[in-house]
């Protein structure tokens, strides 16, 4: 019987429509999601079914679990992919943007996991993906706010894979290096520098850490969502996988003493430009 699949933000040309992508390929049933539906187009598989879903409201998530579970009768793998970028200087950030970050990049993944886990456990079998990120590990200038919430987004993570073992159910937190999407234009349109902001002889910086993840090394999409799914349906799924442009780097920068790593981030993103 084919794999259920739930992957939240899945809007054209990110890393949740290539993960949809490559669940249907491999034969899975999957259930692509986003705030905006019209955002989710040009799936090329029968297998994929889009629904709405707004991951900060907990009516919706248990509407569209529900409808799930009504049509298939389970859930097998949760992808929480849903994400927002909040770029520019971490003390910048109105309370409003901080709280809209944490609920979509890190309250949505207990939102969501909690709606499906009593599914799970009851056929002591299920998996949960959770989406980080390399600068959930070690935070970079300008985006302090969106490394924080992938930091959470870890520690949510390792917590559950000990939390859910009594119901035979698997985590696996991914944690991506630089792969092709829409994250850099989406920050670049939200990206607003206060009237009041301190920082302003460093938009060039802020610019250049926006556009970081989007270069000639970035991995493409596809192939970044084959490497996850291969692993995700695999017999034994790992608690942690990285992959993605300077992945290596920031895998070295973890057991790398913290002073020496940050200084060398702040003078490659402090240098007047």
């Amino acid at each position: 019987m084919a794999s259920v699949v739930l992957v939240t933000g899945c809007s054209a040309g990110g890393i949740g429509a290539a993960l949809c992508e490559e669940f249907a390929a491999q034969g899975c049933q999957v259930y692509a999601t986003a705030r905006n539906p019209a955002k989710m187009a040009g799936f090329s598989h029968s297998r994929i079914e889009k629904l709405p879903l707004d991951v900060t409201s907990d009516e919706d998530v248990k509407r569209v679990v529900e409808h799930i579970v009504g049509k298939e009768g389970k859930i097998d793998i949760v992808v929480n992919n849903a994400g927002t970028g909040a770029a520019g200087a971490l003390l910048d950030q109105d309370m409003d943007t901080v709280r809209q970050a944490f609920d979509i990049n890190t309250f949505a993944v207990l939102r969501v996991c909690r709606s499906v886990l009593p599914i799970m456990a009851g056929r002591k079998q299920g998996l949960f993906v959770n989406v980080g990120s390399v600068v959930g590990d070690t935070p970079v200038p300008w985006n302090g706010l969106y490394s924080a919430t992938k930091a959470a987004t870890h520690m949510i993570s390792e917590v559950l894979s000990m939390e859910c073992r009594p119901f035979n159910i698997s985590v696996m937190n991914v944690v991506p290096g630089s792969v092709r999407s829409n994250i850099a234009n989406n920050m670049t349109q939200k990206f607003v520098l206060p009237e009041n902001s301190l920082y302003s002889a460093f938009i060039p910086n802020i610019m250049k850490r926006i556009n970081a993840s989007q270069t000639e090394h970035s991995m493409p999409a596809a192939k970044f969502a084959k490497a996850v799914v291969s692993k995700a349906l695999s017999r034994k799924p790992p608690l942690r996988f990285t992959a993605g442009g300077n992945s290596t780097i920031f895998a070295i920068f973890r057991w790398l003493p913290r002073v020496f790593v940050f200084g060398y981030l702040w003078r490659i993103y402090s240098k007047k430009m």
